[in-house]
Formats: structure tokens, C-alpha cells, sequence
């Protein structure tokens, strides 16, 4: 057995169910990174989604939340947001889940916490294949039901259509707590830069966000 063998075993964990226990297993860093896009991406494709990253983070950051950013992104992130607002960044999350939820949470693009509560979650997805992102989502919600918070995929403009279309799919509309597209909504990156230039973000609400988003369902 190899050691990718034995670190897939180490992935995989037993659900309980209302009737039964089921099999799950989350997608290692490294293949979150290539394989759930089925393309490897440009260099200035990944210098791009880490520049949203860290747009997301600042007005997260100036907005007062705590900040979480994946480790394997955490130091490309960093560079490109301003030194004051790096102790917003979180090490390790204060959040009391089990494994397999904690690990699908670690790998989330950018989310912002108050206190020991998510209360955004963001993906970004900026390559051919956007399905990585919404799977996540998904499968955050397959774990955790009964979770209070709010879900953004954020794309370039030209991605839109495409992502309203997926978050659509049955596979996605048909979890146990509701279709996904009542709870994760689109946001654009055009949307983004303009809640980051806004004046005096530290003393406005996220809810701003919600002029913004836009809904599958709406479609």
C-alpha cells in the first residue's frame, strides 16, 4: 500500500445517519488544488484567485470578522493584504465539529467568523471548471444540516451563467436541508471590487453583501 493509499484511508470516515452509517471521504489538499479542476491553471490564473482572496479577506477583516484562509494559500493571501490586518487571520479554528466537517471547513477559500460562528463562506473560482467550489459547498450542508450561515461562489462575470446553471443540478437541489440554491448564492468579482473600495467599511454591516448576490432561483 502506498503512502497516498494510506493517507486517502485516513481521509475516509463513517457518517451516521438517521438509519444508517455511510462512507465519506474528503478530497486531500493537493488534489483540491489540481484534480478538482481537471486543468492545471496558469500561473496568473492562481495569482488572480489569490488577489480576490485577499480582496474578500480585507473587507471581511475591516468589517471586524475573524478571517480563515486555507493553509496551503494562507501565505500567497497574506502578501496582499495590508499588514494591520493580519491578526484578523485565524491559525486554527474555533469551531467544535467533527473531522470530517472541520476538514471540508479547512479547505474553504475565505471565511469569515464572529466569535466561535461562521458567517460567510466564500469559493472562488476562477478556472474552466467551477464545480470544485460548489461541491464543497455541498458537501459542507450534507454534513451540517442544520448550519446557520451563508454561502457565496464567487466567479469572473463571465462565469455567471455557468454557476447559477450548476448549483441547479439535482445532485445539489435534492440535499435534506434544501436545495443549495437557497443558500449559496453567486457573487461576481465586480461586485467584490466595489464593496472593497467602499468608504468607512468598518462601520458597515455584511449584509451589504446581499445587495449584490445573486440566487439560482431567481433565474
Amino acid at each position: 500500500m502506498t503512502a497516498q493509499d494510506l493517507q486517502r484511508l485516513a481521509q475516509k470516515k463513517s457518517i451516521r445517519t438517521a438509519d444508517r452509517a455511510v462512507v465519506v471521504e474528503v478530497p486531500l489538499a493537493d488534489e483540491r488544488q489540481s484534480g478538482a479542476t481537471d486543468e492545471q491553471a496558469p500561473a496568473e490564473t492562481v495569482r488572480e484567485s489569490h488577489k480576490v482572496q485577499a480582496t474578500l479577506v480585507r473587507v471581511g477583516a475591516e468589517m471586524g470578522f475573524r478571517i480563515w484562509v486555507p493553509r496551503s494559500d494562507r501565505q500567497k493571501v497574506l502578501s496582499e493584504v495590508p499588514h494591520d490586518l493580519h491578526s484578523a487571520f485565524l491559525e486554527i479554528l474555533p469551531l467544535n465539529y467533527d473531522d470530517t466537517t472541520l476538514r471540508t471547513v479547512e479547505q474553504i477559500d475565505v471565511i469569515w467568523l464572529k466569535g466561535r460562528s461562521m458567517a460567510r463562506a466564500f469559493e472562488v473560482e476562477h478556472t474552466t471548471a467551477i464545480y470544485s467550489g460548489i461541491l464543497r459547498m455541498a458537501d459542507l450542508l450534507a454534513l451540517q444540516p442544520n448550519m446557520d450561515i451563508r454561502l457565496h461562489i464567487v466567479a469572473p462575470d463571465d462565469k455567471r451563467d455557468k454557476v447559477l446553471r450548476e448549483i441547479r443540478r439535482p445532485v445539489f437541489s435534492l440535499l435534506d436541508r434544501g436545495p443549495l440554491y437557497e443558500s449559496c448564492s453567486y457573487l461576481s468579482y465586480e461586485a467584490v471590487r466595489e464593496i472593497s473600495e467602499m468608504r468607512f467599511l468598518g462601520h458597515m454591516s455584511d449584509s451589504i453583501i446581499e445587495e449584490y448576490e445573486e440566487f439560482a432561483q431567481d433565474e
